[in-house]
């Protein structure tokens, strides 16, 4: 597997987190009885990530494996930043638009180190 598959992978991935954000459903939602919180904001932004990995991953493979890398700091450090601010109810602002509560922040986390992972993959494929 190269950094472009996984970034083709991911970019999908985003997506399809993204529009199921904007169908209440008890995975990803607005209601606090969902496992991760996601509101209108937080799926547009899973939306726009995905596009993003997959812009990148077809229009410039040789920038994949980097875009991987600085993605999965970037969201691990959103995992860090979230279990520092989160409130009595368990859930926080990030960035001060970006709703998430615990899971979120764990699954932050994990998706930091396999993003960063997709990202020491080999560039492109052979």
């Amino acid at each position: 597997m190269s950094a472009k598959t996984a970034s083709i992978i991911f970019g999908i991935v985003f997506l399809v987190v993204g529009f199921l954000g904007l169908v209440p459903n008890p995975i990803i939602s607005n209601s606090h009885d969902a496992l991760f919180h996601a509101d209108g904001v937080h799926s547009t932004v899973h939306i726009v990530s995905g596009i993003l990995f997959l812009l990148i991953a077809f229009a410039k493979p040789s920038f994949a494996a980097t875009f991987c890398k600085i993605f999965g700091v970037v969201y691990f450090l959103l995992g860090v930043v979230g279990f520092m601010n989160i409130g009595d109810e368990g859930i926080t602002q990030l960035l001060g638009f970006l709703h998430v509560n615990g899971p979120d922040n764990y699954l932050h986390l994990v998706l930091g180190v396999v993003i960063f992972a997709g990202g020491m993959l080999e560039p492109t494929s052979h």
